[in-house]
């Protein structure tokens, strides 16, 4: 079995990944010269908020939102905003931006006294709302999908958006089992904040 736990690299220096369903966002740019990647952000993302259907959040992240089609995405028009990966209910991975690239995730963020998070993460997408537990299949498939980025980066840290980003954004949330996640990656040896 591979790192990622039936995920594999697809044959691309930029860092696509094998198995996972891919929408190319425009929303991304390079990484700064020499920047190492280090850190995985885990957030959370419902569109609109509480509801776990429908393709609005890989519409949002690759620019084709209609932010006429719900109350709630007229707030949302001209946001540019994108992850490297999403995660969907039921385990399902969507890729947005190679890991090479810097994906716009974590917006004004700091961790470890360094400022501009983007610069130096990959960026994941849990599908939910913070008031309902995630699911056994995405637990899973982060968990692959760490091990398998691992392996290929020099990640070091784990943390989530409420951890770089602290009073702006509350994401992972209160479900998030920290503690099952970081049991499930503990042989990729990275540590949670900095």
């Amino acid at each position: 079995m591979s790192a990622g736990g039936g995920l594999a690299w697809a044959d691309d220096p930029g860092g696509w990944i094998a198995g996972a369903r891919w929408l190319d966002s425009p929303h991304h740019d390079e990484r700064p010269a020499g920047a190492a990647i280090e850190l995985l952000v885990i957030h959370h993302i419902s569109l609109p908020p509480g509801r776990f259907s429908g393709d609005a959040i890989a519409r949002l992240f690759t620019g084709t939102l209609d932010t006429s089609a719900h109350p709630f995405f007229a707030q949302l028009a001209g946001i540019r905003v994108s992850a490297h990966f999403l995660i969907r209910r039921r385990g399902e991975l969507l890729q947005f931006v190679a890991t090479a690239h810097r994906a716009w995730h974590a917006g004004v963020s700091r961790f470890a006294g360094r400022e501009r998070c983007n610069d130096f993460s990959i960026g994941v997408e849990l599908e939910g709302d913070g008031e309902h537990p995630f699911t056994g299949a995405q637990y899973r498939r982060l968990a692959q999908l760490t091990r398998l980025l691992a392996a290929r980066h020099p990640l070091r840290w784990l943390a989530g958006h409420s951890d770089i980003a602290p009073g702006r954004k509350q994401d992972p949330g209160p479900f998030f089992e920290w503690s099952r996640f970081e049991a499930s990656v503990g042989e990729a040896g990275l540590r949670r904040n900095g």
